[in-house]
């Protein structure tokens, strides 16, 4: 079967502002300057880590403010947060073709499936595999696989949709497509990672999967 993986923060919905919030919650709580949703948008969709490091925390700050992020990021997960326009209806497209959709992530996955929930879109995706759901998570390829696995796919007729370079080295691994979206924080600076393709707009990933011929 063929299938397509999609990545969740930065690519099926915009997250920036909610999880900013979260960090900046941390940040305040140590007298730190706090991060700018417009400006550090991009680093949000890096994670909690990299966030808490922009804000000028020691790696040992880092480690002890993690776990309270995450805390305060699942208590207001979907204030902010939209599904980027178009996406559901893209992923309804792909499944009514016969394509298996999932999701892969380096969200954790209690957090992600909370927030599928949240936006009335848990439904849609076959499979969910988070950063915490094996021992490794992307750009490592295992989480991709074992999302393709769970759809009941073939790995070697998938491609992931993504956002950074954490999914075009994850895809390159896996030795599948990548797709990434020119919408995010890095706008069409994502072509610079040479990916097989782009998109600027959700209404154009049908046409472009197809062509891929997985």
């Amino acid at each position: 079967m063929r299938s397509v993986i999609f990545d969740l923060d930065g690519t099926l919905a915009d997250t920036s502002a909610d999880l900013i919030a979260a960090a900046n919650a941390c940040l305040r709580s140590l007298g730190r300057e706090e991060l700018d949703p417009a400006r550090d948008a991009e680093t949000a969709f890096r994670g909690g880590r990299a966030m808490l490091r922009a804000g000028g925390l020691s790696e040992d700050e880092v480690e002890g403010q993690y776990p309270l992020l995450l805390d305060r990021y699942g208590a207001a997960l979907c204030v902010e947060t939209r599904l980027y326009p178009g996406a559901m209806e893209a992923v309804a497209r792909l499944s009514g073709a016969g394509y298996a959709v999932g999701i892969c992530t380096n969200k954790p996955e209690a957090l992600a499936e909370a927030l599928l929930v949240a936006l009335g879109v848990r439904d849609a995706f076959g499979a969910l595999v988070g950063a915490d759901t094996l021992p490794v998570r992307k750009p490592d390829p295992a989480p991709l696989t074992e999302a393709v696995r769970r759809l009941g796919g073939d790995p070697r007729r998938t491609c992931l949709v993504g956002d950074t370079d954490t999914d075009r080295h994850t895809a390159a691994a896996a030795g599948v497509p990548s797709i990434l979206v020119e919408f995010g924080p890095s706008g069409d600076r994502v072509k610079a990672l040479l990916p097989e393709a782009t998109i600027g707009h959700f209404d154009a990933l049908f046409d472009v999967v197809k062509a891929l011929d997985l």
